[in-house]
């Protein structure tokens, strides 16, 4: 668990969104982490500290000067053992503070003693949110170092509808998590491919199958919280992109093709998970085909190998990964394709295996080089998503040495 044990500050100033930091807390406590909630007195007529309390296990500081870190002032002691804090909701007047260095209660000298990642989530009016005053302390917080999550648009609790509106607590928790993920491919760019493609033989039907996209969405959300710049090239699925990915939606195994290709010259690493259409249609109606008596035959014709392109195509110091699903007889046969397509490494399944294979939380895969064969037991998909990007670096690594 990347959270276990991580002292995380939850920073609540007066605002009516302060209710949904309880959430918060909660799904940080569950992660098994150290929580701390510091309040402004303001917060303190939205939600009760006791709740905060109830939640963490931990003390809810309001007081600036409570003494319970050994007779050492708690904003000091509080900052030595902080891996992140997060201001949620962070008011203009909070925002303010911080981007002065002014530090008239727990949690501004709070946040002056840390060393830690900083994240600030504003929620307030949009007039306010967008007034020059607020823009200007924002980029001064940036210019620290100090990360702003971006405010989500919709109803507001003072009526009006537009920017301001605290991100939900999902939204926050990834923040954290992004926080405290070590940069391992920062300057890295990469680019995964996920999704099914669909294959249309009229307007109304098309050829697919059964990929949900789940591994490939993975794969590129722990590549962006690891640091790397990432394009996502994504067939139709109904998983929402990750935050801070570059999505390029694609219908068809020729749309996909385009679009890797745009792309792909410009790639440290290339991370094919997408299930592409071995076979199209070779002609498309214009119209609706309509039913009939008897037999429908319809032609197919084969699609470009993505894949095999890239391989043929690379360029020096590039790294390909491809996946294979198969059957019957998965390593050999994804072997062959690894030698075949002239990549670096090929993640192999078995859609038979129980906890692998199409729209599941979990998957079961082997990672197979040249040289080398690991086989993971079965993980959540993103556990999966983040042995694989460790694999690449690794075997990056050996071949910058060679």
């Amino acid at each position: 668990m990347l959270l276990k044990d991580k002292h995380i500050v939850l920073g609540v100033s007066g605002s009516i969104a302060a209710y949904k930091i309880a959430s918060l807390a909660s799904m940080l406590a569950k992660q098994r982490a150290d929580v701390t909630v510091i309040m402004t007195q303001n917060a303190t007529n939205f939600i009760n500290p006791i709740t905060f309390e109830s939640l963490t296990g931990n003390k809810c500081l309001v007081d600036t000067f409570d003494r319970n870190f050994q007779h050492s002032v708690e904003h000091v002691a509080l900052a030595k053992k902080t891996d992140v804090i997060l201001v949620a909701p962070a008011s203009a007047n909070v925002i303010a503070k911080a981007a002065y260095g002014i530090a008239d209660d727990m949690l501004t000298t709070t946040l002056l003693a840390c060393q830690c990642p900083k994240i600030f989530a504003p929620a307030m009016n949009t007039r306010m949110y967008q007034n020059p005053v607020v823009q200007d302390n924002l980029k001064i917080l940036g210019k620290y170092g100090m990360e702003v999550v971006t405010p989500a648009s919709g109803y507001l609790a003072c009526g009006d509808t537009g920017e301001g509106k605290m991100p939900e607590p999902e939204a926050l928790y990834e923040a954290i998590v992004k926080a405290l993920t070590p940069k391992d491919l920062a300057g890295k760019k990469v680019l995964v491919t996920a999704g099914p493609t669909q294959e249309k033989f009229d307007p109304v039907r098309y050829i697919s199958n059964h990929s949900t996209g789940k591994m490939g969405y993975a794969v590129a959300k722990a590549a962006m919280l690891r640091g790397a710049d990432v394009t996502l090239v994504s067939g139709k699925t109904a998983i929402q992109p990750p935050a801070g990915v570059n999505v390029v939606p694609v219908i068809s195994a020729a749309d996909m093709a385009q679009a890797v290709k745009a792309v792909a010259d410009e790639q440290d690493i290339i991370i094919k998970a997408a299930a592409v259409a071995d076979y199209r249609p070779a002609q498309t109606a214009d119209e609706k085909m309509k039913k009939k008596d008897g037999e429908l035959t319809i032609a197919l014709e084969r699609t470009e190998d993505i894949l095999a392109y890239l391989g043929a195509h690379r360029r020096e110091g590039q790294f390909i990964c491809g996946f294979s699903m198969e059957t019957e007889h998965m390593l050999e046969n994804s072997r062959a394709k690894l030698e075949k397509k002239n990549i670096d490494m090929m993640v192999a399944n078995n859609l038979r295996q129980e906890g692998a294979g199409f729209g599941t939380d979990t998957n079961v895969v082997t990672l197979l080089t040249k040289e080398e064969t690991l086989e993971l037991p079965i993980l959540s998909k993103e556990e999966v998503a983040d042995r694989l990007l460790t694999f690449i670096l690794e075997k990056q690594g050996k071949k910058a040495l060679k």
